[in-house]
């Protein structure tokens, strides 16, 4: 009878409730510490890379439609104007501590990519000189 009591004074405070609760929290752990570990371990190949740098001088070539210098030697720089009739750049602006256009067309064949004969038919020289200040 007294241990019937006592069951029901336990019963009345939770008991069964609480000796559950970490009994619940035990099992999720170890459940989740499984699916975790089977997730994690599996191979997963994707047929999805990210390419850099690959584009070459022959689409270059394509998309570079002029190339406008401005030397101004007082200031010693070069302004260089690249056009595209690349939809995303249109223009790609460079400066350059440089004003011999030799070095120049060097500088800028390797920056672009494409051959200093190509470079020498593209260039347009706009401007700049001895005489003038610069904008």
């Amino acid at each position: 009878m007294q241990q019937l009591q006592r069951f029901q004074v336990l019963r009345s405070l939770g008991f069964v409730f609480w000796l559950s609760l970490p009994v619940i929290g035990l099992v999720f752990w170890l459940g989740s510490g499984f699916v975790g570990d089977r997730i994690l371990s599996r191979y997963h190949f994707t047929k999805k890379y990210l390419l850099a740098d690959t584009q070459s001088s022959r689409q270059m070539t394509k998309r570079v439609a002029a190339i406008e210098v401005q030397i101004l030697r007082q200031q010693g720089i070069s302004r260089v104007n690249v056009k595209t009739s690349n939809s995303v750049l249109k223009t790609i602006v460079f400066e350059f501590p440089i004003t011999d256009m030799n070095q120049l067309q060097a500088t800028l064949s390797q920056e672009l990519g494409l051959p200093q004969d190509r470079i020498k038919e593209l260039i347009v020289e706009v401007g700049g000189g001895a005489g003038e200040q610069g904008r």
